[in-house]
C-alpha cells in the first residue's frame, strides 16, 4: 500500500509541471476538461473489457454528485484562484485537504477517530507545506477563500465515497465520476473561456499523460487506497504532492528551491510520518518518558 501511494504522489505531483506546460497549449479548464475526457474514455474501456456492469440509480447519483465537487468544482476552483494568486498558495490551501477530511472523518466515520499524535502530525505537515511552498499571500481574500474551497469540496467527495460507496468496484466509480466531472467542465469552459487551443505533437503528451497516468490510473488508485485505508492516513499521504511537485519544478522548469523550503519538505515527511505510525510514535514517547524518570 505504501508504494502505490508514493507512486501516485509522484504521478500527481510531476502533473503540476504538465499542467503548467499543457495551459501553454489550451484554455486551463479546457485542458482539464479534454484530461478527464480522455480519462474517463480509457476507463469505460476498461469496464467494458472487465464486464464490470452499469451502475445502479442509488450508487449513480453518488458518482455524479462526487464527480462534481471532486472533479468539476475542485479544478474550476484552482484555475481561477490561479489567476489571482500565486501557484505555491493555491497549492497549500488545496492540500490542505487531509484537514477537513481527517475532521469530517472524526465526526462521521466509525473507527477513525484523531488523537493528538495524528492532529499534530497533520498540522505540521500544513505548516511544513506552507514553508515548502514559500507562500507570499497577496491583497485578494476571496482567491484564497476559493481555493480552500477546492480543498472542502475534495474532503466532502471523499467521505462520502468513505460513508456511502465502501464495497463499490473502484474503477466503476472512478469512470462515472469523472464522466460527470468532464461534463462539468466543458460546460464551463465553452460558457466562459475564450481563449484558442494549440494543437501539436508536445500538446498531445501533456494529454496523454495528465488524461491517462494522472486521471484514469492515478483515481482508481486514489479511491482504492482510500477504500483500504485510514481517511487521515490516507489523506495525509497526499501531502507529498506538492512537495515532488515543486522538486519537480526545480528540476525541469528550473523553478527556485531554497532552504526555507528543504525544511518545508522535511516537516511535510515528518507529518506524513507521525500520522501513518502515530502507534510507533505514540510506543516511542511513552519509551522516552519512562526512560526519564
Amino acid at each position: 500500500m505504501n508504494g502505490m501511494m508514493l507512486f501516485l504522489c509522484i504521478v500527481w505531483g510531476f502533473n503540476f509541471v504538465i499542467m503548467k506546460l499543457g495551459n501553454d497549449a489550451f484554455p486551463p479548464v479546457l485542458f482539464a476538461a479534454y484530461r478527464f475526457l480522455l480519462g474517463a474514455i480509457v476507463l469505460f474501456g476498461l469496464t467494458w473489457f472487465k464486464k464490470i456492469p452499469l451502475p445502479g440509480k442509488r450508487e449513480l447519483k453518488w458518482f455524479i454528485l462526487c464527480g462534481l465537487l471532486q472533479t468539476t468544482y475542485f479544478n474550476i476552483a484552482i484555475q481561477i484562484s490561479l489567476n489571482y494568486i500565486n501557484a505555491g498558495l493555491t497549492s497549500v490551501l488545496t492540500y490542505s485537504m487531509p484537514l477537513f477530511l481527517s475532521l469530517l472523518a472524526h465526526y462521521f466515520i466509525p473507527g477513525e477517530k484523531l488523537t493528538v499524535i495524528k492532529t499534530g502530525g497533520i498540522l505540521i505537515g500544513i505548516i511544513g507545506l506552507f514553508l515548502a511552498m514559500d507562500i507570499q499571500f497577496g491583497g485578494n481574500i476571496w482567491a484564497p477563500i476559493l481555493a480552500l474551497s477546492s480543498a472542502v469540496t475534495w474532503a466532502l467527495s471523499s467521505l462520502i465515497f468513505k460513508r456511502k460507496l465502501q464495497g463499490c468496484d473502484t474503477i466503476q466509480f472512478t469512470t462515472w465520476q469523472m464522466a460527470a466531472g468532464a461534463i462539468g467542465l466543458f460546460l464551463y469552459s465553452f460558457s466562459f473561456e475564450h481563449g484558442e487551443s494549440h494543437w501539436s505533437l508536445m500538446a498531445l503528451v501533456y494529454l496523454l499523460y495528465s488524461g491517462i497516468l494522472a486521471s484514469a490510473l492515478a483515481f482508481v488508485i486514489w479511491s482504492y487506497i482510500l477504500s483500504k485505508m485510514e481517511a487521515s492516513k490516507a489523506s495525509i499521504s497526499l501531502l507529498i504532492v506538492p512537495v515532488v511537485g515543486t522538486l519537480s519544478g526545480f528540476i525541469f522548469l528550473k523553478e527556485e528551491l531554497n532552504s526555507i523550503t528543504l525544511i518545508g519538505i522535511i516537516l511535510v515527511l515528518l507529518g506524513v510520518w507521525l500520522v501513518n505510525n502515530a502507534d510507533s510514535a505514540r510506543f516511542l514517547i511513552r519509551k522516552s518518558s519512562t526512560l526519564n524518570r
